[in-house]
């Protein structure tokens, strides 16, 4: 007795399944500049030796590979097998254990069939259970179901989200990435924007609520699927991260976000070998800030120059661009940066960088990683259309996040500390480092904005208005200087900008030592 029989047979269902939705609808893929689910699986995963031969093969270990719909002659045998739209399983990328799964557009354009739901749960289940990185490759509903799916199950059913219990709870246990790799919509859409990092690929994917079909029946017009959801908007808007130019790049984006994180919270993050030394002084620091308040500068470059040369990965460049963040090295030390931008709005606050500061203090908190604010905050952003964005209440927010996070907090003070938002220059209820450069100015309002207002009644006697008040100015600039506040222990150092390096690196050091894993008393807000 012998199973070849059964072994023949699994060895063909295998590779009907890895045909996918057929040779016409693969090309159609392709000619759609997208590779198919298996191609980016491949792509992004390690290559692993196997054998004598040393040939490279994927590290990717497929689970329910066999799952789909069957068809069987009248004796019972196999006539032809549509593989399930979703596929998942184990991988090492980079060297590290993960967690992938995507939808199969090649197959329905990634809608639900007989055993989507399944799949997409055990996965979701075991990156949880594992605390392994998920990795998820987003090409369609994921298991939304279409109208279609009413006649085929014979019934309509009411709308639950199985398992999405699971999805969040593992936004607590170790990192998620969801890459958008095509028209996304529903529950596909849903399952991008929720997780600890998100990309779109430009041109050709699309993230939507609802398609065009639909939304014209509801009345709301006649749009494309690129005017819906183009990378574009939801780059801007923040419900997706970055926006990549290509697949390639995205896979590349992905891996380079999970480097700074642990595999899960129950560890610290790794530490790396630095070769770029610790004691660099750079002049360029001496000169970047203008003498003139009024002037801008442009801020990435302090960043770049203060961290670990390259290692500064910039997250959500293209909205709340008011504020930088992104994740470091100093002295091989994977670190948190959040910095304003003096080229936007001078720096000030608005209500979708506050929002986008929140979900940075999380990553933080929820990875330890330790946290570096280079400030230059005006405070926040004034005006009317400030108010009926409710900018305060995502101020406030920001400022609370910041409050509850639990790693160790250092602020350098570029130039300006102003008002409420200004304070985020310190950690509230926290012991911490915090230098300033001679540039430091503070205040609870800047004073060209305040003083025609705090001198009005003595202005209004004035017979030379203007002179006056640039006495007044003068008077009021010769006691604004940083040292008459590190006279009272306002601040605890002044340095010399170029010493700027020399001293985070000294306290990434200590931060490190400081840092305790295990989950933070409260979930990632995604």
């Amino acid at each position: 007795m012998s199973w070849e029989k059964e072994i023949s047979e699994l060895k063909l269902r295998s590779e009907l399944a890895e045909k996918m939705g057929g040779e016409e609808k693969v090309a159609r893929q392709h000619e759609f500049g997208k590779l198919t689910i298996r191609e980016r699986v491949d792509t992004f995963v390690d290559k692993s030796s196997v054998d004598k031969l040393s040939v490279d093969k994927s590290s990717f270990h497929e689970i329910g590979k066999l799952a789909g719909v069957a068809e069987y002659d009248d004796e019972g045998n196999l006539k032809a097998f549509t593989p399930s739209n979703f596929i998942f399983g184990t991988a090492e990328v980079n060297g590290r254990s993960v967690i992938v799964s995507g939808d199969d557009f090649t197959v329905r354009g990634g809608s639900a069939d007989a055993s989507i739901a399944g799949k997409r749960l055990q996965a979701e289940g075991l990156a949880t259970e594992l605390q392994l990185p998920h990795i998820r490759l987003v090409d369609g509903m994921g298991g939304g179901g279409s109208v279609k799916t009413i006649e085929t199950a014979g019934r309509t059913y009411i709308p639950a989200v199985k398992g999405w219990e699971t999805i969040v709870a593992h936004l607590a246990v170790a990192p998620s990435v969801s890459l958008a790799l095509g028209s996304v919509a529903g529950i596909g859409a849903a399952r991008v924007a929720t997780s600890h990092y998100s990309l779109i690929v430009k041109d050709t994917a699309q993230m939507m609520i609802a398609g065009p079909a639909l939304v014209d029946w509801a009345s709301q017009g006649d749009v494309t699927k690129e005017e819906l959801g183009a990378s574009k908007i939801h780059t801007r808007n923040g419900a997706i991260d970055d926006e990549a130019s290509s697949e390639q790049e995205a896979f590349e984006m992905a891996k380079r976000f999970l480097s700074f994180l642990p595999d899960n919270v129950h560890e610290i993050p790794s530490r790396t070998e630095c070769n770029d030394p610790t004691d660099r002084q750079d002049d360029i620091l001496l000169s970047v800030v203008p003498k003139d308040p009024r002037k801008v500068y442009k801020m990435r470059p302090v960043i770049e120059t203060v961290v670990d040369k390259d290692s500064f990965f910039e997250i959500g460049r293209k909205w709340g661009r008011s504020i930088i963040t992104g994740l470091a090295r100093l002295n091989g030390v994977p670190v948190a940066v959040f910095a304003e931008d003096p080229m936007i709005y001078g720096g000030a606050w608005t209500a979708d960088a506050c929002r986008k500061l929140i979900r940075h203090c999380d990553l933080a908190s929820t990875f330890h990683l330790p946290l570096v604010h280079l400030v230059d905050c005006p405070g926040f952003l004034i005006g009317k259309q400030s108010e009926e964005d409710a900018t305060i209440r995502f101020g406030s927010q920001a400022l609370a996040a910041l409050g509850q996070a639990t790693v160790p907090f250092c602020s350098v003070i570029i130039r300006k500390a102003f008002g409420v938002a200004g304070a985020a220059n310190t950690k509230p209820g926290a012991y911490h480092f915090r230098y300033a450069w001679p540039s430091g100015d503070w205040g609870s309002l800047p004073i060209e904005g305040g003083i025609e207002v705090a001198y009005k009644a003595e202005l209004a006697e004035s017979d030379d208005y203007e002179g006056d008040l640039a006495k007044i100015r003068e008077r009021l600039n010769k006691v604004r200087s940083p040292f008459r506040s590190a006279e009272y222990f306002e601040i605890e150092e002044i340095i010399d900008p170029r010493e700027t390096r020399p001293l985070l690196c000294r306290w990434a050091d200590l931060a490190y030592r400081a840092l305790k894993p295990g989950q933070t008393g409260f979930s990632y807000r995604p």
